[in-house]
């Protein structure tokens, strides 16, 4: 089965711990999720921190073929939802006839060092892309999501791993049989 994300222990102890200390170098970002009830505010900080562009390479990696991976507080009722956009294969529709190709040089998803990358302006000058992908957008459970600490000295990055944590291993759950089809 794919893994869709990991934590990057091997390069966290390389670099001493690097994500505590992000985590400690800007504390602040979790004040409006403070003594909070529910871990949710806690959590979406705590994944925003460990991934690009807070963090470049990400303590939190994941598949190439994931573009973005988000969580955010769901603004009807409070719950988490993970918002996880990734590369497809076109659908059926469009590979079952190249009645629609025509020779117009249509390009799909580029690959840099095994990364899919979106054309540049100047690709899109030199002919069409159509680029399939997936929005997946899912509630993530609560039940094994830490509390949200009291302050900015209650265990705030142990209580940011363990959200890491528990959020990669239920996205994995939704995700790896997602990349597992394609």
């Amino acid at each position: 089965m794919a893994k869709a994300f990991w934590i990057d222990q091997e390069l966290d102890r390389d670099r001493d711990g690097r994500y505590g200390a992000h985590v400690r170098k800007h504390v602040e970002e979790f004040a409006d999720s403070f003594g909070d009830i529910a871990p949710v505010t806690f959590a979406c900080v705590a994944w925003r921190m460990a991934v690009p562009p807070a963090m470049s390479p990400g303590h939190v990696r994941w598949d190439r073929r994931i573009l973005e991976a988000s969580c955010v507080r769901n603004t009807w009722d409070g719950t988490l939802t993970a918002e996880v956009r990734m590369v497809s294969p076109l659908p059926e529709q469009l590979t079952s006839s190249r009645e629609w190709w025509r020779d117009r040089g249509w390009r799909g998803w580029q690959e840099i060092f095994g990364q899919f990358v979106e054309p540049t302006q100047e690709d899109l000058t030199r002919g069409p892309f159509v680029r399939a992908s997936l929005l997946v957008q899912a509630p993530i459970p609560l039940e094994e999501l830490p509390p949200a600490p009291q302050g900015p000295h209650d265990g705030v990055e142990e209580a940011a791993h363990r959200a890491l944590a528990v959020l990669v291993k239920e996205l994995n759950a939704l995700l790896a049989p997602v990349l597992d089809r394609f």
